[in-house]
């Protein structure tokens, strides 16, 4: 696995708040308001071969960065968009992000069956 850059890292530890994504009225990124920029950013990327007593408990410490940081809801956002595949992002794993994507596209899908069938009772 290959270790992501210093600057990956600063950006990847970049957490966000409860709620809707935050009215930027700056031109600053979002991450510059980041908690975890203060914080030692391997706390949320595994090392090779961590074992599962450890990364469990750096994955906490990690979320509790997350739990108190201004930006949490824009750094969730940007993981599950890009999507990022490794580390704590917005106060979730890896695994967390894999299954929220599936539930919004399920969601998705449905809305999508939805649609189209409200289409075909309005038409016929």
């Amino acid at each position: 696995m290959q270790q992501p850059s210093r600057q990956s890292l600063q950006v990847a530890a970049v957490p966000a708040q409860r709620g809707a994504v935050r009215d930027r009225t700056d031109d600053a990124p979002w991450h510059t308001e980041a908690v975890c920029r203060r914080d030692e950013a391997g706390l949320f990327f595994a090392p090779s071969k961590e074992p599962t007593a450890a990364r469990l408990s750096r994955e906490e410490a990690a979320k509790r960065v997350c739990a108190r940081c201004p930006v949490m809801v824009e750094c969730r956002e940007h993981a599950l968009l890009q999507p990022e595949p490794y580390g704590v992002w917005g106060g979730l794993t890896a695994a967390e992000r894999r299954v929220v994507l599936a539930r919004r596209r399920r969601r998705d899908l449905e809305l999508q069956k939805a649609a189209h069938a409200t289409g075909i009772a309005a038409a016929g």
